[in-house]
């Protein structure tokens, strides 16, 4: 019935191939003078998403996760993936070559120190490191002795015979209209950023930076509207952007060579080199920017300096423009939801679809808006055992029957040019168990308590974080993921640097628009997780002492009443449920056909 456009189900080559290419890279670095060598998963842009040639991680290993990274020396080989994927790594990697090892504690860089020996050359590419990462991975070496070396090309390439070509994504211009802010009044603003941290020029290492700064958006990698690309912008004078040119349309061409010089990729360095002469100061983002271009600046004669790319803050904080195109955005992803959420209801029941059935349809209804560029993400459509996979990703392979008594978890979001929606939902299939009631409830609560939270302006979100939990902390219950992530307007939909978790030590600021996500997941049997996105805004209370800041829910979508345990509830948290379904009637109702409105009526009914 349906037919996927944006998603394949593939799964990566398995078995044989992988074990050859393993025992191929350790006779390449043999070859090098090398005891090992770390593959990190990314780009020389750090991005979350990458091109197909930069996939070297899923290429070697089999891992198809968006974190992790593997080292291998020429005894013993191991992929670290953070608790996300240590289920998804289990499957997909060769588990007789690989190790697989927590992301973040102990850190890799523990492994290394206890797997290197004294006199070993261990090394790493410096366009796929930061600095801060580079010097990590130098202190490992020294303790056991050995010395890490930077590679002037990857070893993983001299072996990839069928590399793909890099990406050559047409690049768009993002109006006035959808951007709200002109690139004059842009470059203003980040050139006083630039004074308040001392700098000389600032390099935009990060493709994001560069098309919000310069207001384009591209198509280089997949679910992110990226051109990928770098930028200079000096302390005075004209900025130069680094963009291959056959990207770039006479309108696109027209509208960059308005505001910079226009270079190729390749003329970086050397830009760079001119510009570090004289002990300039030069910006470089700590998060994204390459210890090559450290390399490039301090051989100049330059001095790099790290910092936090200040467009990372000043793109969070959205404009009115953009709030109202993410709010239009909203309204009509919810309509494609309700769609498909009607559909599921009616179809599922009987036993027949499965986990991509469920995917093909959403990504369906969401392109019948016409406004649909992409899907935000691969959509995580877990049904049964899957649904506890927390980042599972469907396969033909792994593909599932959703069967009456099931959970299905369904977690996706669109690209729109107004707006990035992300959105998760988890549906009873049939009658579902009182365990499975008891713990929604509990993930909801937590939802409602984050949804519901007034807090000074500048808060940070590791304050709100606990909101999230403390229902299933009350039952012995957590969840290993953080409880939000901040998203982008028609650009990444995980975006920097704000977030509601453990780690999230970001002041939280009006307008800026973060995830809500609690979940539970029981290994084997089902997964639970309910996602709406928020958005800052001022916290009216008459005789506040202080700026007070609170949540508009972006996200217009039922929440499956037949998993609720009505009992559980507060009087506060059922009225929350019932306006907020009041609500999302009110708004979706005249944007669906009549069968869909019949089903949204009875979806939305106050909770008996």
């Amino acid at each position: 019935m349906f037919e996927a456009q944006f998603q394949t189900f593939d799964e990566p080559e398995g078995g044989t191939a992988l074990a050859a290419r393993l025992a191929a890279f350790r006779e390449e670095i043999v070859q090098r003078g090398l005891a090992g060598f770390i593959v990190p998963r990314g780009d020389s842009q750090q991005n979350e998403y990458v091109a197909p040639s930069e996939e070297r991680l899923a290429w070697l290993t089999g891992f198809t996760g968006s974190a992790g990274l593997a080292m291998v020396t020429v005894r013993e080989a191991a992929l670290f993936v953070d608790g996300r994927y240590t289920l998804q790594a289990g499957q997909q990697v060769d588990t007789t070559a690989w190790s697989i090892q927590p992301l973040t504690d102990p850190p890799p860089e523990q492994w290394l120190t206890q797997h290197l020996k004294d006199g070993e050359r261990f090394g790493f590419d410096p366009w796929l490191h930061t600095t801060a990462g580079a010097e990590r991975l130098a202190s490992a070496c020294e303790k056991a002795g050995a010395e890490l070396i930077a590679v002037e090309s990857n070893p993983v390439d001299a072996i990839w015979s069928e590399r793909p070509a890099p990406p050559l994504g047409p690049v768009k211009v993002h109006t006035l209209a959808l951007a709200g802010e002109s690139e004059a009044d842009k470059f203003e603003r980040i050139r006083a950023e630039m004074d308040r941290l001392g700098l000389d020029a600032l390099v935009l290492s990060d493709s994001h930076a560069v098309a919000w700064t310069f207001n384009i958006r591209g198509a280089d990698v997949a679910h992110t509207p990226l051109p990928l690309s770098y930028a200079l912008l000096p302390k005075n004078g004209q900025p130069t952007i680094f963009i291959d040119s056959r990207k770039l349309s006479n309108e696109a061409r027209a509208h960059l060579a308005s505001l910079a010089e226009i270079s190729g990729p390749e003329a970086l360095l050397a830009a760079l080199n001119a510009t570090a002469k004289g002990d300039a100061v030069i910006g470089l983002d700590s998060a994204t920017a390459a210890d090559a271009l450290s390399r490039a600046i301090t051989a100049a004669g330059g001095s790099p300096r790290r910092v936090t790319d200040p467009i990372t803050q000043l793109k969070a904080i959205k404009n009115d423009t953009e709030i109202a195109g993410t709010r239009a955005a909203h309204r009509r992803d919810g309509a494609a939801l309700a769609r498909f959420l009607a559909w599921i209801d009616h179809e599922a029941p009987g036993g027949t679809l499965t986990e991509i059935d469920a995917v093909e349809a959403l990504e369906t209804f969401r392109r019948d808006t016409g406004a649909l560029k992409d899907v935000s993400f691969p959509t995580i459509s877990g049904t049964g055992a899957n649904g506890a996979i927390v980042h599972y990703r469907v396969t033909r392979k792994s593909n599932r029957r959703i069967q009456p008594g099931d959970l299905l978890l369904i977690d996706s979001g669109a690209q729109y040019e107004d707006g990035t929606t992300d959105v998760t939902r988890t549906i009873a299939i049939g009658t579902p168990s009182a365990e499975m009631r008891d713990r929604f409830t509990r993930v909801l609560r937590g939802h409602i308590a984050v949804a519901r939270a007034i807090f000074p302006d500048g808060t940070h979100g590791v304050q709100i974080d606990a909101l999230a939990r403390q229902f299933l902390w009350q039952a012995g219950l957590d969840f290993e993921h953080g409880t939000g992530h901040g998203v982008g307007s028609y650009l990444s939909v995980h975006e920097g640097p704000a977030r509601i978790s453990k780690l999230g030590h970001v002041p939280l600021r009006r307008g800026m628009i973060l995830s809500n996500e609690p979940g539970y997941y029981k290994t084997g049997a089902y997964g639970i997780r309910i996602e709406n996105l928020e958005l800052i805004v001022e916290a009216k209370i008459d005789g506040a002492e202080k700026p007070m800041d609170t949540f508009e829910t972006l996200t217009l979508a039922p929440i499956d009443r037949r998993l609720i345990d009505v009992a559980q509830l507060s009087d506060d948290e059922r009225a929350w449920i019932d306006a907020y379904h009041a609500r999302v009637r009110t708004e979706i109702r005249p944007l669906v056909d009549e069968a869909t409105k019949v089903w949204l009526e009875a979806a939305t009914e106050p909770l008996a």
